[in-house]
């Protein structure tokens, strides 16, 4: 490639590169080549909560012999005291509950939450984490010696993101588990003008797959090459560089790497403009205005999740996985100070997002779920706490059977049969259970759920029940 075309492709990647539909050449044809179809549409939406979550403030027992235990474990009544004040949390009624049973609230700043839970539109997974088995706190202890599996590194941010993302346990995987349902769903969405992965939260281990390849945007739409433009020399240099991608593409003196790069920069071209050009007749939505109340940067990449989905029919979509983040959650520091404003944005966005689409009148085919890197320690470091295991994660939509707490929600006690050390809890239901349900409602036919969650047959239940 020569010295001009070099120029060309610096120029016009100032803004593209990093949004671009990561395909290599052939990849487009291939995902194209399949037939069938779904008659319906579905979109789940992942929220990552970046840092750890600590659940466990989230939604917090409320009974008297329960609260207690939370309260010595979280150091109440001292001056690095982790306990939510037991007269400011949010009651609720839950599914299922009968007289003697653990009574719950949520965290005071969580007030949407719990509107949406007291609806039937919100429920609650509980003590859920990354498993490759059942453990129990004997099997984790001895694990070294009888060779019991856990997940690797556990306690680590990066790892246990990873975790989370693939599923992938022990063995090595370049995929996550999004990835894969879009590569075993990929004859039904060729018709499709997006790919079913659509991340508006940069790359993620998430979404690759082994055939389908995610789009990349940012949090209010598709960034646009900035050396481009509609008129003068800023429509020439597009329609300069398009030809020379044009020609780098078809040329066979170049090599497939020269060819494959050519190729990811004319699909991100492509892209941006079809992205951009099908958000400017978007739905607007008075949950998530445009202009006027001041949005959550959570909130902003919600609304153009809620605007993707208003122009479905227009990109021919059926089946949609969103990945939205937001982070701060590494609390080691603060997290009584910094804690509140943290889930009031989780809680404030997940019930702007559900209202908006309801305006949209389609709540009943968007679930939005969450995950973190992991739960964290009952017990204070002095000001915050530490890396943990198992944790709380909402579910929410119209077709979530709400209202619920969904697995067992442990004894907060410090040495329980659950604790592994200040208050780090084996989970009880497991990460691929929690793919598996998500992935069987989109869709997935039951022998592929191998496939998508490659731990799933060492648990019991495949189906959790938090979906009609």
């Amino acid at each position: 490639m020569n010295r001009q075309r070099r120029r060309f492709l610096k120029a016009a990647s100032a803004g593209g590169v990093a949004y671009a539909f990561g395909r290599t050449v052939g990849t487009l044809d291939a995902q194209m080549a399949g037939v069938g179809g779904f008659g319906d549409y579905k979109a789940l939406v992942c929220l990552f909560l970046f840092g750890g979550n600590d659940s466990w403030n989230m939604l917090v027992p409320t009974s008297p012999a329960e609260y207690n235990a939370y309260s010595r474990s979280r150091g109440g009544g001292t001056t690095t005291s982790l306990a939510v004040d037991r007269a400011a949390l949010l009651p609720i009624a839950y599914a299922g509950q009968t007289a003697g049973d653990p009574t719950y609230g949520f965290h005071p700043s969580m007030t949407a939450a719990r509107e949406l839970f007291q609806s039937g539109r919100l429920a609650v997974l509980a003590n859920i984490g990354p498993l490759l088995r059942p453990t129990t706190k004997a099997q984790y202890q001895s694990a070294a010696l009888s060779g019991h599996a856990l997940p690797p590194q556990l306690f680590s941010h990066n790892d246990q993101q990873d975790q989370w993302h693939s599923l992938r346990g022990r063995t090595v995987s370049k995929s996550g588990w999004a990835g894969r349902i879009a590569d075993v769903l990929n004859a039904q969405v060729s018709d499709q003008q997006l790919p079913v992965n659509v991340s508006l939260a940069g790359q993620t281990y998430f979404h690759a797959g082994e055939i389908a390849r995610p789009y990349v945007m940012g949090a209010t739409g598709a960034t646009n090459f900035t050396a481009f433009g509609a008129s003068g020399d800023g429509l020439g240099r597009r329609t300069a560089v398009e030809a020379v991608l044009s020609a780098a593409i078809s040329s066979e003196s170049n090599t497939v790497y020269e060819r494959s790069f050519a190729g990811v920069q004319q699909r991100a071209v492509e892209f941006a403009d079809r992205v951009n050009g099908a958000l400017a007749t978007a739905q607007d939505f008075s949950a998530l205005p445009n202009s006027g109340a001041a949005l959550s940067g959570l909130q902003t990449q919600l609304r153009t999740v809620a605007k993707l989905i208003s122009v479905r029919n227009r990109l021919s979509l059926s089946r949609q996985i969103f990945f939205v983040s937001l982070g701060g959650f590494d609390q080691h520091d603060d997290l009584m100070a910094d804690q509140p404003g943290l889930l009031s944005t989780v809680s404030e966005g997940i019930k702007s997002f559900y209202d908006s689409l309801t305006e949209l009148g389609i709540e009943n085919s968007v679930t939005l779920f969450t995950q973190s890197d992991f739960g964290r320690t009952l017990t204070s470091n002095g000001d915050g706490s530490d890396h943990a295991w198992g944790g709380l994660q909402l579910v929410a939509g119209g077709a979530v059977r709400g209202g619920r707490i969904y697995g067992q929600y442990p004894l907060l006690e410090i040495g329980s049969d659950l604790d592994v050390g200040g208050g780090r809890f084996i989970p009880t239901t497991s990460a691929d259970q929690y793919a598996a349900t998500l992935a069987t409602w989109f869709g997935v036919n039951a022998s592929d759920l191998p496939k998508v969650a490659p731990n799933i047959a060492s648990f019991a239940a495949r189906d959790l029940g938090f979906l009609a």
